[in-house]
């Protein structure tokens, strides 16, 4: 299966892009760049030379995906939030060689306009808030919103908020899978039918 790709979307010769993925209008693919299976990037989608983008993930219009940039399997990042990829950039100063990664773990959501300020690593299926500006590393399953963003709690892998303390030790259940989390020095996991924490796929 071969992905498609609109007639007014540019991609550079030398991306690698996955089979189903949809890249549609005015949207731009540098080459080198690195898109998995069954992704879409919507309307005026950019994807920098040096950005790692995994499978079935979801790149809503206007989303700006520079390099140092890489995003793991199933990831939302919704409409017009953006990343960075340079600390302190000023226009007559050359930094490329100061590129600072960014890696977004699988199953997070970034929500609209939000900012990933370069450097940090958002964990396994946080959710950023619309319009937050995130300057720092998120947790895994972390509910984090604000300028610059703070932790208000803590989220399941369906995106139903989890009945934890921000700190402290405790279990509890999504209400909409039923599976079962333990919160523990400040760390959420998910737990297998066990009890054990869950290995992940």
């Amino acid at each position: 299966m071969e992905y498609i790709v609109h007639p007014s979307a540019i991609v550079d010769a030398g991306a690698a892009i996955g089979a189903g993925t949809r890249i549609w209008h005015f949207s731009h693919v540098c080459g080198g760049a690195r898109i998995g299976a069954g992704c879409s990037l919507g309307q005026n989608v950019y994807v920098g030379g040096d950005a790692a983008i995994g499978d079935r993930v979801k790149l809503q219009n206007n989303v700006s995906v520079y390099d140092a940039v890489t995003i793991e399997d199933d990831v939302f990042c919704g409409p017009s939030m953006v990343f960075t990829n340079v600390h302190n950039p000023r226009a007559a100063v050359v930094r490329k060689h100061e590129y600072r990664p960014t890696l977004v773990r699988r199953g997070a959501t970034i929500g609209a306009n939000a900012t990933i300020v370069c450097g940090v690593t958002i964990g396994r299926y946080a959710l950023i808030g619309a319009g937050a500006v995130v300057t720092r590393d998120v947790p895994d399953f972390a509910l984090m919103a604000g300028v610059p963003a703070r932790q208000l709690g803590w989220i399941s892998r369906h995106g139903e908020r989890l009945p934890f303390p921000r700190g402290g030790t405790g279990r509890a259940r999504c209400p909409h899978s039923g599976e079962h989390y333990a919160l523990e020095d400040g760390r959420c996991t998910l737990l297998a039918e066990d009890g054990r924490s869950a290995s992940w796929k």
